[in-house]
C-alpha cells in the first residue's frame, strides 16, 4: 500500500472513530418492569419450594442474563408508598405518602422528570395507584386506582377507555405498540410497565384458569405458626389464611345459581344484575363469566358437601390462594417474555437495560399469611432482576443490602444524569459493574406507618444489617431482634435473651444513626391515621 493510500485510509478511519466512539457510548434504553405484590419467593431464579410446581422461565431470563439481587428491600411495605419511593429517591415522611389513601405530589422531583429533561423520551403503562395524574411522562396510559381484571378502564391525557380483553396482555399490548410506533426512534427511552398482577384478588386469565389444576403446592414449614415469642403484633393483625379470606372474593366460592347471586348481593344492598362486584368480575363479559363459571364449577362442588375445619381448611384455603396467585404470575412471565423476545428482534436488547421488580413482597402462606406490611422477610424483600448485555456479567448475585430507594439514582446514574440532592439512596452502578473497590452500606433503615387501616398491622421502625434485624413497634412499644442464620424464618425473638445484648445495643444504635442521617423528624407521627 502507498504512503497517499495509507493516509486516505487513516483518515478515513479517524473520521470514523468519533462515530464508532458515539456508538458505544449511547445512552442506553431503560424498560422497568414492576409487578404488585409479587413475591421473590415464587420467582424459580429465587429457588425456594415452589421452583419447580410454578417456574417463571421468562423471568428468570433476566437472572440469567444479567444479576439477581439476594437482599433487595423496600423502605416500607406497602403499594403506593413504594410506588412514590422508587419514582423520587426518597422516603415516605419526605415524598408524603405514608399510606395508600394519600395522593402523591407530582410537582415534586422524580427521575423520570429528571430523564426527560436530559433528553430520554419516557412514558409509563399500566398501573399507577398514587392518585393524581402522572406527571414526567411523554405518554402516559394507566389504571385508574387499583384497576380491574378484566375489561379495565386505562385513563390517558385524552379521558377513560374500557378496553377488552384481560389486564395483563393489555398492558402488555399497549406496551409493545408504544416501543414500536408511538415513540420517536432518535432518543434513549424510559418505559414503566406497570402490572396490576398478581395483586388480590388473584385474577387469573382466560389462558391459565387451569394451570395447576391437578398439583399440590408445597407448604411453607409455618404454614401453621402460633405466634409465640415475639410481639404482640405478629398475633393481633388481620391478614390470616385461617380467618381472613372472603369466601366469594379471594377463595372464588359460589353457588352457580345467577339467583342465588343476586339475592346474595342484594343481602349487602347491591341492587345490580351483576352477580358479582364490578370491581371483582363485574366487566367480564357474557363469555369470558362462562369460562370463568367453567373453570370454578368443579372446584367448588368437590367441597360442597365436605366440612372442612381447622388444618384441613387452612390447607384447602392456602391450594386455592396459592394457585389463583401462581396463575396470575403466568401471564405475567408470558409479558416479560414477549418484551425481551422484542427487544431481540428489534436489536435493542445490547443497549437497553431492563429491570424486573415488585412494589414490596407478599407472604405465600409463611407465618400463616397473606399481604404485605411487616419487615419480616417475605415483605420486607422485594425481587430485583437486571440485564444489561456487555455491562453486567451474567449469571451473578450479590447479597449486598440494597433498597427501593436506590432505584432512581441508579437509573439515572446509567442514564450520566446527575442525581437530585435530596434524593436518599445510592446508585447501584459499582454493583451492577462489579468494581472491585467500592464501599456499600451495612444496615438499612424500615418505617411502616399504615394503621388503623387493613390488616391491622401495628405501626413500627427498624434496621437490618446482613445478619440481625431490629424492630420496634410503636404503638405498644414492643422490640423484636431476629439472628436471620440461626432463625431464617423468623419465629423467635431474642431481643431478651443476653447472648444477644451487645448486638441489641449496636442495632439500637443504628436505628437512632438512620432516623438522624434520613431526617425522620422527631414529632413524625406513630401511624397515618389511615381508616380512622
Amino acid at each position: 500500500m502507498s504512503i497517499p493510500q495509507r493516509g486516505l485510509l487513516l483518515g478515513a478511519l479517524a473520521a470514523l472513530l468519533p462515530c464508532i466512539s458515539a456508538a458505544s457510548e449511547a445512552r442506553p434504553n431503560i424498560i422497568f418492569i414492576y409487578s404488585d405484590d409479587h413475591a421473590f419467593q415464587s420467582i424459580s431464579a429465587y429457588g425456594g419450594r415452589l421452583k419447580d410446581v410454578a417456574p417463571t422461565p421468562n423471568i428468570d431470563r433476566i437472572a440469567r442474563n444479567g444479576i439477581r439481587f439476594d437482599r433487595a428491600t423496600v423502605t416500607n411495605s406497602i403499594c403506593a408508598p413504594a410506588r412514590a419511593v422508587v419514582l423520587t429517591g426518597k422516603y415516605s415522611h419526605l415524598n408524603g405518602v405514608r399510606d395508600n389513601a394519600t395522593t402523591f405530589d407530582g410537582s415534586q422531583n422524580t427521575f423520570p422528570k429528571m430523564l426527560r429533561e436530559n433528553g430520554y423520551e419516557t412514558a409509563i403503562i399500566g398501573k399507577w395507584h398514587l392518585g393524581s395524574d402522572p406527571t414526567g411522562f411523554d405518554h402516559w396510559d394507566v389504571l385508574p386506582g387499583q384497576g380491574l381484571y378484566y375489561n379495565p378502564e386505562f385513563k390517558t391525557k385524552a379521558g377513560i377507555e374500557t378496553v377488552p380483553g384481560y389486564v395483563t396482555d393489555i398492558t402488555t399490548e399497549k406496551s409493545l405498540r408504544w416501543l414500536e410506533t408511538v415513540r420517536g426512534k432518535d432518543k434513549p427511552f424510559l418505559l414503566m410497565m406497570q402490572h396490576k398482577a398478581p395483586h388480590r384478588p388473584w385474577v387469573s386469565g382466560p389462558r391459565h384458569l387451569y394451570f395447576l389444576e391437578d398439583q399440590t403446592i408445597p407448604e411453607p414449614a409455618n404454614l401453621f405458626d402460633r405466634y409465640e415469642n415475639r410481639a404482640s403484633a405478629a398475633s393481633n393483625q388481620a391478614m390470616t389464611i385461617a380467618n381472613d379470606f372472603r369466601p366469594r372474593a379471594d377463595l372464588k366460592i359460589y353457588d352457580p345459581s345467577e339467583e342465588t347471586q343476586r339475592e346474595d348481593l342484594k343481602a349487602y344492598g347491591v341492587e345490580n344484575d351483576t352477580p358479582w362486584p364490578k370491581w371483582m368480575y363485574g366487566n367480564m363479559s357474557d363469555a369470558q363469566r362462562r369460562l370463568w363459571y367453567a373453570a370454578y364449577k368443579k372446584r367448588n362442588a368437590d367441597i360442597a358437601d365436605v366440612v372442612l375445619e381447622g388444618a384441613d381448611l387452612v390447607r384447602w384455603q392456602y391450594q386455592a390462594y396459592l394457585k389463583d396467585y401462581l396463575r396470575t404470575i403466568r401471564s405475567i412471565d408470558d409479558s416479560v417474555g414477549e418484551i425481551l423476545n422484542y427487544l431481540i428482534a428489534n436489536g435493542l436488547e445490547d443497549n437497553t437495560i431492563v429491570i424486573y421488580s415488585s412494589d414490596q413482597g407478599f407472604y405465600l402462606g409463611e407465618h400463616g399469611w397473606y399481604d404485605k406490611r411487616f419487615m419480616y422477610e417475605e415483605s420486607f424483600r422485594t425481587p430485583l432482576l437486571m440485564q444489561w448485555p456487555g455491562r453486567i456479567e451474567p449469571e451473578t448475585s450479590t447479597s449486598e443490602l440494597v433498597s427501593n430507594l436506590d432505584i432512581a439514582p441508579t437509573l439515572l446514574d446509567i442514564a450520566r444524569v446527575d442525581a437530585d440532592p435530596h434524593m436518599q439512596g445510592l446508585s447501584l452502578r459499582p454493583i451492577l459493574e462489579n468494581e472491585l473497590e467500592y464501599q456499600w452500606r451495612d444496615v438499612l433503615y424500615y418505617r411502616y406507618y399504615e394503621y388503623p387501616g387493613s390488616h391491622l398491622v401495628e405501626p413500627h421502625e427498624g434496621v437490618a444489617d446482613k445478619r440481625f434485624k431490629l424492630i420496634h413497634f410503636l404503638i405498644s412499644d414492643e422490640w423484636e431482634l431476629f439472628d436471620l442464620i440461626e432463625d431464617p424464618m423468623e419465629m423467635r425473638s431474642v431481643y431478651d435473651d443476653p447472648r444477644y445484648r451487645d448486638i441489641r445495643r449496636n442495632l439500637e444504635s443504628h436505628l437512632e444513626k438512620q432516623k438522624k442521617k434520613f431526617d425522620v423528624p422527631s414529632n413524625e407521627p406513630l401511624s397515618s391515621g389511615f381508616g380512622t
